[in-house]
């Protein structure tokens, strides 16, 4: 199995009763797809689980827009307020770890600065926001792969499907053929969205405990 799951913000609920789901083997590939903090109730939780997740699971960790603006947090005084506004929800973080930057663990730093911009398969590049189509993917504008939103989303060059995250979608994940966005919004009253990439597998979890599941199939009559 090659699994793709979606943006988790914190919710760290809804990330347990997935993994207690889908129950991935230490043979399967699992790739999230970024925007582990911010937002929802847990994000120190999260991190602490992909960790733990890590050591006994081939595992792939992307970079979202919300970790590359926690990072960039610590270097200037603009970036840092854009953090802690409500726009971003970075307080919701902090106080999470016990309300100040110094909280946050040597291994979440690490575990942040350490994420892939993306990860290719043979049929699929996986990404947090997007990539732009005509362009190779090792020559893309970084900020592309943390901020294009998928209404700009194009057949990419290499003929490959891109999965994706970032731009929040209904409650079911959106399938144009050459693209999907998994970002059904857990935190706000949403699901998180996993997809088996090889069979075509969907499952969702909440916040409330609940799960369901579908196929990517379902998507064109929903």
């Amino acid at each position: 199995m090659r699994l793709a799951i979606g943006d988790i913000h914190g919710c760290l609920t809804s990330l347990e009763v997935m993994l207690d789901l889908v129950q991935p083997s230490a043979e399967d590939l699992v790739v999230t797809l970024g925007d582990y903090v911010d937002r929802g109730p847990d994000s120190k939780g999260v991190v602490d689980r992909l960790l733990e997740f890590k050591k006994r699971h081939n595992f792939v960790h992307l970079m979202g827009n919300h970790e590359i603006q926690m990072i960039r947090a610590l270097e200037t005084q603009q970036d840092r307020e854009r953090f802690l506004s409500g726009l971003c929800g970075g307080q919701d973080t902090l106080d999470s770890y016990g309300g100040n930057f110094e909280d946050v663990p040597e291994d979440h730093w690490e575990f942040m600065s350490s994420a892939a911009l993306y990860h290719e398969l043979e049929d699929f590049i996986l990404v947090h926001a997007g990539v732009e189509e005509g362009v190779a993917l090792d020559a893309q504008d970084q900020e592309t792969y943390y901020y294009q939103r998928f209404h700009s989303q194009r057949a990419h060059v290499s003929g490959k499907t891109v999965i994706c995250g970032h731009t929040i979608q209904g409650d079911v994940p959106t399938d144009l053929g050459y693209a999907i966005c998994l970002d059904t919004c857990a935190y706000g009253g949403g699901w998180l969205t996993a997809l088996d990439v090889d069979t075509g597998k969907i499952w969702q979890t909440n916040e409330r405990g609940e799960s369901r599941r579908m196929h990517r199939d379902d998507l064109a009559t929903m």
